[in-house]
């Protein structure tokens, strides 16, 4: 009895005799024949040759046929049984990502993108419009093929330029993981180390086999400024404006506000209007008014009249639109108009006249919106407030200096203070969801690297600016209904059936109660939980996870109310000078007040509102992603600095590799598994536990850690357990470890 010395087991395979096999013209056919008979069952490879008829001599050629018939797809391999082919459903479809392994195409019309592993891209790249197989995958995944690729994208990336063996080469930030090699002659005079920008100058048939050429170089990509400079690039974000923007931008600047322009609107100058903003803040497009009165509130919320000065079809709204939003990141703002307007005719400037639109609202005694008025007027801003120094007066600890600055305004911010906490009660008992998230302060030296990173602090003045523009967006959104004007909402869906059912599967495992935790749950019972576990080893998690659990915001023409505010109508009126769907609302407020009717309007704005939704969403997560990357780079970079050190941190995130570790300062980083003592396993939910010792680390764990590596370019840092740390054993984690 032979057998294979690799796998000990018996080899069935018959032998070769030397002679040339010969096969019958209808194996094919009678292959097809009986796997059709056997449906799903299908059949063995010994019982498929005993039903086919054919015989012992023959069983090689069979063997070949059917090697032959699984490489042309004609019938299906599956875990030792041959199965008939499906017909094999084909469709066009556009990459939308690349990864090492794998890639994602998006059928055309199609609701769900088409998983491809990567030997069947074809080294097909993003934005490569190509034809592919669509066949049921594992679970609810659909997988596919590229079959062919009918259109090549101008591919562009940005990397790290190497020299490997001689040889040029890009590793890229994202997508494909390289490296690309790089034409000799194309490097663009990169130097080793640099961050640069490349394009595929020539397509092979598997992503290895692509060659580039570099476009553009950054400088070293070690340097945090220089990897964001990359990653607008990357994402296609200008810092600079085109000459005709900036042209028209000038020469309303220069204008200035006349007196004509002033006829005609609400005078308020004479009122005490101010703005309260943070401190470096130059693109002030909001201000603040408040009168107590017998039976309520009379609220003022004066926003930049912005949309005066960019009319539809000029340059600036054109650039505008394409921008959608501005980005912020560090101390660097690339906003979405030009600085003669952003900071300057439009910004609310103290002591300035500046042309706005005005919220003008009657609150009850209990916070509830009973009227409210939008008016074009004209106002002067009595002080550029700043969030810390309000604070300071509110709290009673400012300084002399600081009071004098805001002399005859204490009793209205006392006041404001008043009404904010009604507001934020009001919100509270209709379940609004105060879902809590760390942001960065990342404080730039006059060397432009980072010289700290601090936990941005948020006070009563910041939540009074946030409660007072919430009830304007609610006010914008409740004109453009009653109106039945074509409008942009700023809706926030509920939450899909899939992530509620993991959230309730996470909460039961920590011992809460998740009976409620279903479709059309409301968001009161989600608050419930919030507020169990507030102030508890398990309020980063629960949050975390919640957090994880709810959809996104985005703008949309139809109305679908907001669950994480618990409102059945907002909208975004607060923020023209940075956000495009504010100032195509205030255009479309506008011309309503001028007495636009809704068939009028629905001509004019109906298709311009969809575009803009669609857009304006998309632009929004682009500038997301952009700021999250950057300030990534700079974390890193503050980290090179720290090598060595020891801190203690939050658990906040846990995965198959490795878990991540949150410090105090919101640098996040992560210990790799590999790097862990010990059989650590991820048990797919919350945690990884070592299968020796029964140490187990949780989100939400209290842990040291010392910093072992910070990668600017990527945004990566290294984390490792702090050598003197034990953790515990066959228990949870949750108290601070000793040093």
């Amino acid at each position: 009895m032979k057998y294979n010395q690799k796998s000990k087991k018996k080899d069935s395979r018959p032998r070769s005799s030397g002679k040339k096999p010969m096969i019958r013209p209808d194996f094919q056919k009678e292959i097809v024949r009986v796997l059709e008979r056997a449906g799903n069952r299908g059949a063995s490879a010994k019982s498929l040759q005993e039903q086919a008829g054919i015989r012992r001599h023959q069983t090689e050629a069979f063997f070949l046929v059917l090697a032959g018939m699984v490489k042309s797809g004609a019938i299906q391999q599956k875990r030792g049984r041959y199965y008939k082919a499906r017909p094999r459903q084909t469709a066009e479809a556009v990459i939308v990502k690349v990864t090492e392994g794998f890639g994602f195409a998006r059928p055309d019309e199609a609701q769900e993108d088409v998983f491809i592993p990567g030997r069947y891209l074809m080294g097909a790249l993003p934005g490569d419009r190509v034809k592919i197989t669509v066949r049921q995958g594992r679970g609810n995944l659909k997988e596919g093929e590229v079959l062919r690729i009918l259109e090549e994208a101008d591919y562009h990336f940005t990397g790290t330029f190497r020299v490997e063996n001689g040889m040029p080469v890009v590793y890229p930030d994202a997508q494909m993981k390289g490296p690309v090699p790089i034409y000799k002659n194309e490097t663009g005079g990169a130097k080793e180390g640099d961050k640069v920008s490349a394009r595929i100058a020539k397509r092979g048939r598997r992503h290895f086999d692509h060659r580039a050429a570099v476009t553009a170089v950054f400088g070293s990509s070690q340097l945090a400024a220089v990897c964001c400079e990359a990653i607008l690039a990357d994402n296609g974000i200008e810092k600079q404006f085109p000459s005709q923007v900036l042209e028209e931008a000038r020469r309303i600047q220069e204008k200035g506000i006349s007196q004509r322009e002033i006829d005609g609107r609400l005078d308020l100058r004479g009122e005490i209007i101010f703005t309260i903003d943070g401190a470096d803040t130059k693109d002030i497009d909001d201000a603040v008014s408040l009168v107590r009165l017998e039976d309520g509130w009379e609220l003022g919320v004066h926003i930049a009249d912005v949309s005066h000065y960019v009319r539809p079809r000029s340059a600036l709204d054109a650039e505008a639109f394409g921008r959608g939003t501005s980005v912020y990141y560090a101390d660097t703002v690339i906003p979405m108009l030009p600085k003669e307007l952003s900071n300057g005719i439009c910004s609310l400037n103290p002591q300035e006249d500046r042309l706005a639109f005005s919220a003008l609202m009657h609150l009850d005694s209990d916070g509830a919106l009973k009227q409210y008025a939008f008016r074009k007027t004209v106002i002067r801003s009595r002080v550029k407030g700043v969030y810390s120094e309000v604070n300071r007066i509110l709290d009673g600890t400012a300084e002399e200096e600081i009071r004098k600055k805001y002399y005859g305004l204490e009793p209205v911010l006392h006041q404001m203070k008043e009404l904010s906490q009604i507001l934020a009660s009001r919100r509270s008992q209709r379940g609004s969801l105060d879902l809590e998230s760390t942001e960065a302060k990342i404080l730039i030296g006059e060397d432009g690297r980072v010289k700290d990173i601090l936990p941005r602090q948020s006070g009563e003045s910041e939540g009074i600016i946030e409660e007072f523009m919430l009830v304007a967006n609610e006010a914008a959104a409740s004109f453009g209904l009653e109106r039945e004007l074509p409008f942009l909402f700023r809706i926030h869906e509920n939450p899909s059936a899939e992530k509620l059912e993991a959230l309730a599967e996470l909460l039961k495992v920590l011992g809460l109660d998740a009976a409620q935790i279903k479709p059309g749950v409301r968001p009161s019972e989600l608050q419930k939980i919030l507020k169990a576990v507030k102030g508890t080893d398990m309020q980063m998690l629960v949050n975390s996870q919640l957090l994880r659990s709810m959809a996104k915001a985005r703008y949309s023409e139809v109305n679908k109310g907001h669950f994480g505010l618990v409102l059945s109508k907002y909208s975004h009126f607060t923020s023209p000078i940075r956000r495009y769907p504010d100032l195509v609302i205030h255009r479309i407020m506008s011309e309503s007040l001028k007495g636009m009717d809704s068939q009028e309007a629905q001509r004019r704005f109906g298709k311009f509102v969809q575009d803009a939704a669609v857009h304006s969403s998309a632009a929004e997560q682009r500038a997301m992603t952009v700021e999250r990357s950057c300030e990534d780079c700079y974390k890193a970079e503050y980290m090179t600095a720290h090598l060595g050190e020891n801190y203690e941190g939050i658990v906040s995130g846990v995965m198959e590799r490795g878990i991540f570790v949150e410090l105090p300062n919101t640098v996040e980083g992560m210990i790799r598994i590999s790097e862990m003592p010990g059989h650590f396993e991820y048990d797919g939910k919350i945690e990884v536990k070592d299968r020796d010792s029964g140490r187990r680390f949780r989100i939400g764990d209290r842990i040291r850690v010392k910093v072992a590596g910070a990668d600017v370019s990527s945004g990566n840092v290294d984390f490792v357990l702090e050598e003197s740390f034990t953790g515990k054993k066959n228990e949870k984690s949750t108290k601070k470890p000793s040093a």
